[in-house]
């Protein structure tokens, strides 16, 4: 993906969304001082080049019945280090998918139901992506100011 040209009305819309994600287009053109259509053109822009994307999040201590987990993942070879990263960004139990430097290669954010889900999440869905050498799984107990 091409990086996008960010100009400082982007920032200023990007950080307003990111406030809150309901914040209407003629609100944020009042205080930014161009036109609600200015900055409907403008999110339309960023969402289609993959700079921003609007959504609800939950806090995930309210997912009853659910395990938010960690794991670090380091792969065998360095030359299938994009094709991992591509393949656990398919699971569906994963949220989120980083390259890292450091211990890990790659982090992954994985929501799955009750301790069963982890057993099956570990034993079935990540066993079976190639190319993973070690993982380290963390339980995340409690968390403050992290969204979904």
């Amino acid at each position: 993906m091409q990086p996008a040209s960010l100009d400082r009305l982007d920032w200023q819309i990007i950080a307003m969304l990111s406030e809150n994600g309901r914040t209407a287009n003629s609100t944020i053109g009042d205080k930014l001082g161009v036109t609600e259509g200015t900055i409907r053109q403008r999110i339309r822009r960023l969402m289609e080049v993959g700079v921003l994307r609007i959504s609800g999040q939950v806090n995930p201590e309210f997912l009853e019945g659910h395990q938010l987990l960690l794991v670090g993942i380091n792969i065998g070879e360095s030359s299938q280090l994009m094709k991992v990263f591509e393949r656990l960004g398919q699971l569906p139990e994963v949220k989120s998918v980083a390259i890292l430097s450091g211990r890990y290669d790659l982090i992954i954010q994985v929501v799955v139901e009750s301790n069963h889900g982890v057993i099956k999440f570990l034993t079935e869905s990540l066993a079976s992506i190639e190319g993973i050498r070690a993982t380290e799984t963390f339980i995340v107990l409690k968390t403050h100011n992290y969204w979904l």
